[in-house]
């Protein structure tokens, strides 16, 4: 059963956008999205964004210019560090749903570009988007 057709990389990346923005503050007939209903849907979203490109190439520009920034600081920070620096922010400091999303996409954009288990993700939506092509 095919629902939505050929939904494709990009219109992943724009569904999970869609669904952070209006299912955060719910109000319609649905719960908000939990926090860490919010986590994976980050997760998810910013894995996409690392395969889509185009205009969702913004997530990955911004992480590059944070690891550049932090760089200037920093000698030798790299994307490993800074991942995991982000993932002990995302679980010690208290932050609302709508943080997490944000940080959340930073953090899972970094990690997938740091490699190791974290990069599968991205890995799997790049080939299923170059299996689409």
């Amino acid at each position: 059963m095919n629902v939505f057709g050929d939904l494709g990389v990009v219109g992943l990346a724009a569904a999970l956008t869609a669904l952070l923005i209006f299912g955060i503050p719910g109000g319609g007939k649905l719960k908000p999205l939990g926090w860490w209903t919010t986590l994976f849907v980050a997760m998810l979203a910013g894995s996409a964004y690392a395969a889509a490109g185009g205009l969702f190439g913004i997530v990955p520009d911004l992480a590059g210019s944070v690891v550049h920034f932090i760089n200037g600081f920093v000698k030798g920070m790299t994307m490993p560090a800074l991942a995991l620096c982000l993932g002990i922010f995302i679980f010690f400091k208290k932050l609302t749903t709508k943080q997490l999303a944000v940080v959340g996409l930073l953090f899972f954009y970094v990690a997938s570009g740091a490699g190791g288990n974290w990069a599968y993700i991205s890995d799997a939506i790049e080939n299923a988007r170059v299996g689409l092509q």
